[in-house]
């Protein structure tokens, strides 16, 4: 579905979109990487272990190197859920699946090399250095590269035999669905619709920058994205944490968390998640020192490390902690330079959630006992 919303003069025009294939490849990206979304790494590897081990094993190998297509998905045909992706899959050569949905990863000077690679069915040593200094020059993180480079000849295997790629990678999202998403997609689909309509009611009296604060959770871009047209989506997997891409040069996908904060991505999940992940995020010692230092204005990691006497991924490992928590505002600037702030009525929602949460067991109780 498509919408256009009027804009001020100066700022990008609004479009709209939804669908729950966005999720679909966000489910898989969380729940290979579940310590980067704060979900339990226990049950992640649970639902994983559903898949027989050929198609386990292919996903656990490239969904590193896949991440999630976006530009991809936002092309499929309505209603953009997990069937039309399979279907649009179904209907590509097998051999041209990956190099399709690669072609829209967030670095395309890397797609350019997995391509050259499927095209040659073989890689070398010097598509590895070629891969290192695109990671250098996108300044990505040392943690980032060394884990990105450790299974990388896996992945390169994988490119070299496009055709047995794209016939099992079929097969594992088909039964990725069965196994998992078909029922998850039910349980997920009002809570899109909400997001949807709710943002789309603050956009009516919202400027854009505030809007993207509100639906980002607390992140605020110094600079605009520079673009005539921008398509905001509600992804229910991937919150409180927000993507984007260039669909074209003037067009920009940005997508926001669908998750209320008494849902969990755990389904039957009794506990609110946002309230657990909170209470662990302050649970710190120097998580709340960092709270305290923010509390007081916009710091970077690196100012943060010096007043900390820590090492600068220690305190970055800290802050990725709070935000995934919702606790602190992050800021890029039009360098991509980030610098955090406390959002102190966040904190203060969690404390007023752990009351309303122990009031409702409590008064859940009560009714039982007098029944």
């Amino acid at each position: 579905m498509s919408d256009r919303d009027k804009t001020p003069k100066g700022q990008p025009r609004l479009g709209w979109d939804s669908g729950s294939a966005y999720d679909f490849f966000f489910s898989l990206e969380v729940l290979h990487n579940p310590d980067q979304y704060g979900l339990r790494a226990s049950w992640a590897a649970g639902v994983r272990s559903r898949l027989p081990t050929q198609e386990r094993k292919l996903l656990e190998e490239i969904q590193p190197y896949l991440g999630v297509p976006l530009n991809w998905i936002y092309r499929l045909p309505e209603p953009k859920d997990a069937t039309s992706a399979i279907w649009a899959l179904r209907q590509t050569p097998p051999a041209e699946r990956m190099v399709n949905l690669a072609g829209y990863c967030d670095m395309e000077d890397l797609a350019v090399i997995y391509k050259q690679v499927a095209e040659r069915r073989s890689w070398d040593n010097n598509d590895v250095k070629v891969i290192h200094e695109i990671l250098n020059q996108h300044k990505k993180e040392k943690r980032y590269v060394s884990r990105f480079l450790k299974d990388l000849p896996k992945c390169l295997d994988w490119w070299s035999r496009p055709d047995e790629f794209g016939e099992l990678y079929l097969s594992a999202l088909q039964t990725f669905f069965q196994v998992f998403f078909a029922e998850e997609e039910k349980r997920i689909a009002p809570y899109l619709k909400e997001a949807l309509d709710h943002a789309q009611m603050q956009a009516e009296r919202l400027d854009i920058p505030d809007l993207m604060v509100e639906l980002s959770q607390g992140v605020h871009f110094d600079e605009s994205f520079n673009v005539s047209e921008l398509i905001l989506i509600p992804v229910f997997w991937s919150t409180p944490i927000v993507s984007w891409s260039k669909l074209t040069p003037d067009t920009m996908l940005f997508l926001f968390g669908a998750r209320p904060e008494d849902a969990s991505l755990i389904p039957g999940e009794v506990i609110p998640e946002s309230m657990l992940r909170a209470l662990k995020a302050l649970a710190d010692p120097t998580r709340l020192q960092i709270l305290r230092y923010l509390s007081e204005g916009n710091l970077t990691p690196a100012q943060l490390s010096r007043r900390l006497r820590l090492r600068a991924p220690t305190v970055i490992h800290h802050l990725k902690t709070l935000r995934l928590a919702g606790l602190v505002h992050l800021t890029v600037d039009r360098e991509g330079e980030s610098s955090y702030a406390a959002r102190l009525e966040a904190i203060s929602g969690t404390l007023s959630h752990v009351g309303d949460f122990l009031g409702s067991e409590m008064q859940s109780e009560m009714e039982l006992i007098e029944v």
